[in-house]
């Protein structure tokens, strides 16, 4: 059983986080380009994450629901699922980098 625990809809960027039984987190996005390279996702623990792709390549994740973020924040890894249309394009796991303040390693 895999459940839901974040739904995003915004101008910038659409994501889905999923969680399995075994307490393992889904983030699906729509395909980038260019692929991973020395990905992590940054997180610290509030409303937004960072998911760092590549040197060029960065997705920001706003409004992370309030369900999802004991669960993110309990992991050493995340699968990340990239999708083009109905098709996942790719899919790469991500190390959980936990920060104490991801306004601080933005600026």
């Amino acid at each position: 059983m895999v459940d839901n625990i974040n739904s995003s809809e915004s101008a910038e960027s659409t994501y889905d986080i999923l969680q399995n039984a075994a307490g393992e987190i889904l983030l699906m996005i729509k395909q980038r380009r260019g692929g991973p390279e020395n990905p992590r996702f940054v997180y610290d623990g509030g409303e937004t994450a960072l998911l760092y792709r590549s040197r060029e390549s960065s997705v920001f994740l706003g409004g992370i629901n309030a369900e999802a973020r004991v669960p993110l924040k309990r992991v050493d890894e995340i699968l990340v699922a990239e999708i083009d249309g109905d098709e996942v394009a790719r899919e790469y796991v991500v190390p959980v980098r936990i920060v104490r303040d991801l306004k601080v390693v933005l600026s």
